[in-house]
């Protein structure tokens, strides 16, 4: 709860939108871009940070190659060894979040939301507390990284 509730004070702070309806341990922040718009503005964001990008999924372009229709849904996963190998000395079961990722996606409605999994969250779900600040610092950077990828 601590943690949810920091998260909350952190997004209020930074002026993000964090939605009720949103996944467990999962902050959603709306976008005023179209989806392909907000995905470049993260990475752009994330490189800028000093941040790896290891892939990007492109689940709706997926789900066309077999004759499927999404909508536009898309995963990141990026990361920094020194944030992720930290969180990992705290809890190894950490790495199954290790690295990290956000998801873009548009709702039924239209909105486009910028997704990522609460640090405060994955260390909750692997026992491993506030592991020497990891938990704070990344909490602080993802929320850093979607304000500026989301501002208008």
């Amino acid at each position: 709860m601590k943690g949810t509730l920091r998260v909350l004070i952190v997004a209020a702070l930074l002026g993000i939108t964090v939605t009720a309806g949103a996944a467990e341990g999962l902050i959603a922040v709306p976008s005023p871009y179209n989806p392909q718009t907000t995905m470049k503005r993260f990475k752009a964001v994330v490189k800028k940070n000093g941040m790896h990008i290891f892939a990007l999924i492109d689940h709706a372009a997926g789900a066309a190659k077999v004759g499927l229709k999404l909508r536009p849904t898309a995963v990141l996963i990026f990361g920094n060894p020194v944030g992720g190998t930290a969180l990992m000395q705290c809890g190894q079961t950490a790495g199954i979040d290790m690295p990290l990722k956000a998801l873009v996606w548009q709702d039924a409605a239209g909105k486009v939301w910028l997704g990522y999994n609460d640090p405060a969250y994955i260390a909750r779900r692997h026992g491993i507390g506030e592991c020497h600040g990891v938990v704070k610092k990344l909490s602080k950077a993802l929320a850093g990284f979607a304000a500026a990828a989301t501002k208008s």
